[in-house]
């Protein structure tokens, strides 16, 4: 009789494992820690999350499974390969970068932001971000998304008095618990369709499904992807972005940007490429067509923004980042349609790893100049490089990459990938929308840009750069221009060995 117990890997799931540990650590030190020490907090979580990103470099050159089924190790729930790591790089990376923003955002505002409590809720979320791409079963991908989706809505509405974040928390709670009720009850016609809810086990099964039992499996899949679609913010289920990022701490903000997409995407993936090709002809047209809105309404709605003079500029990059995750869901589409998937895939993750270091490098400026201007105007932005000529050059390179434009070859090079992707699936009409998107997003991306260097209404405001902040800008600047100089190592980096 084989034994019931297996022996756990614990290699392969030290990454989100040390995020959840130092998230327990930080909640109980923060009983004993008095008001004066509590930074100390802050910087135990930024050594927690840097040491979970180094555990991958270990994980590099082995596909590593654990978990699984007693009998059929080739059936595991918990698989660390090259996806998963890429995927836990962007997470676990991003999530270290807006921990440095998150250090000064907290000192500034003082009492506001219990830091405890923060950096607790910061560090589960990030433990179920880094977990959910080496899922390889829909429960631990649904655990995985809950765990890193629920201390999210505590997190933008922690800020103490304040309406805004109040109202921005009830509405990203609101439209991610439907998403989730949605997803259950796909998951759950999925599985009484095959008996089965490992991901390698229903490609196998969904095709043989009994003609009785074929569209409860057809609707089970329809209603996991409208679930994964209110995730990664596809239109029309978009409504929540802009007035969360806007009320949200701006860390938050800027974590929500990128890891938020992270999550929602490549659980998008593993339900979509690994355990639904065979629906690839359902799902294949559904994503095209999300893909054209949502980088439509993304780039539309950040374009009427500028029709008020004082517009956010949070509001901004929320509205940008709806029209990025259109680029995003293009490559997924085009995986339908390709001969070689995985080359999709991996264009996919090439563009969220261009994106992820840029806008985060974005919103690191964006909390400069916050400090300075509460209300954090695209207008406030103007004759920065008369105060802060470097940083000034930063925000103007990641506008441009953001952009698609020299200087910012990264972002150049990330959207000719997407681009390509869709013409070499058959998609000429899909690629011809981004084409038009690119051009329109044009207009705000260098309106923007040229603000910095236009000459300042008054004296120029002195901005006082501290430490962590100055990190996070300095490491997403260095990051973006080294991909810029070299940026076929992005895609060798994302060749995911996924099928």
């Amino acid at each position: 009789m084989s034994s019931l117990v297996q022996s756990v890997d614990w290699l392969a799931i030290a990454p989100p494992t040390i995020a959840a540990v130092v998230g327990l650590v930080v909640l109980v030190a923060d009983l004993f820690v008095g008001e004066a020490r509590k930074p100390l907090l802050g910087w135990l979580s930024v050594a927690g999350l840097a040491a979970a990103t180094l555990m991958l470099l270990p994980l590099l050159d082995a596909d590593r499974s654990t978990f699984c089924l007693v009998g059929d190790t080739g059936v595991c729930s918990y698989t660390a390969d090259r996806f998963t790591l890429v995927i836990q790089f962007l997470v676990l990376g991003g999530a270290l970068l807006a921990a440095l923003l998150s250090v000064t955002a907290l000192k500034d505002a003082g009492k506001r932001l219990p830091e405890g409590e923060y950096w607790f809720l910061f560090l589960s979320s990030a433990a179920g971000a880094a977990l959910l791409p080496a899922s390889r079963d829909l429960a631990t991908l649904i655990v995985a998304l809950e765990v890193a989706s629920l201390p999210a809505f505590a997190l933008v509405g922690l800020r103490q008095g304040d309406r805004k974040s109040s109202e921005a928390a009830l509405k990203f709670f609101l439209s991610s618990v439907t998403a989730t009720a949605v997803s259950l009850m796909g998951v759950s016609f999925v599985y009484a369709a095959t008996g089965t809810l490992h991901l390698t086990r229903i490609a196998e099964r969904i095709q043989d499904v009994d003609g009785q039992l074929h569209t409860l499996a057809q609707t089970g899949v329809v209603l996991t992807l409208v679930g994964f679609a209110f995730k990664t913010a596809a239109v029309p289920f978009h409504f929540w972005v802009p007035d969360t990022y806007v009320g949200a701490p701006l860390p938050v903000a800027a974590y929500l940007s990128v890891i938020g997409k992270a999550v929602g995407f490549s659980g998008l993936i593993l339900v979509t490429v690994v355990a639904l090709p065979s629906y690839a002809d359902v799902w294949g047209p559904a994503l095209a067509v999300l893909a054209a809105l949502t980088m439509t309404a993304g780039n539309v709605g950040a374009l009427r923004q500028q029709a008020t003079r004082a517009y956010s500029a949070v509001r901004l990059l929320a509205w940008s980042s709806v029209g990025q995750a259109g680029y995003l869901l293009v490559p997924i589409a085009a995986a339908a349609y390709s001969d070689d998937p995985e080359q999709s895939i991996g264009s996919t993750l090439a563009y969220a790893l261009m994106y992820g270091a840029v806008n985060l490098g974005a919103f690191a400026v964006a909390a400069l100049v916050g400090r300075a201007h509460r209300l954090n105007r695209v207008a406030d932005y103007r004759g920065l490089y008369a105060s802060s000529p470097l940083t000034a050059l930063l925000m103007g390179f990641f506008l441009l990459c953001l952009a698609g434009l020299p200087p910012g070859i990264i972002g150049l090079f990330a959207k000719v990938t997407v681009f390509s992707a869709a013409v070499d699936a058959g998609l000429g009409w899909l690629a011809v929308v981004m084409a038009v998107n690119v051009v329109i997003a044009l207009v705000y991306y260098l309106q923007w840009t040229a603000l910095l260097f236009r000459a300042p209404e008054g004296e120029p405001v002195k901005h006082r750069l501290p430490a962590p902040l100055t990190a996070a800008i300095a490491l997403t600047g260095v990051l973006g221009i080294a991909l810029s100089g070299a940026p076929q190592l992005v895609l060798r980096f994302t060749d995911t060995g996924l099928f």
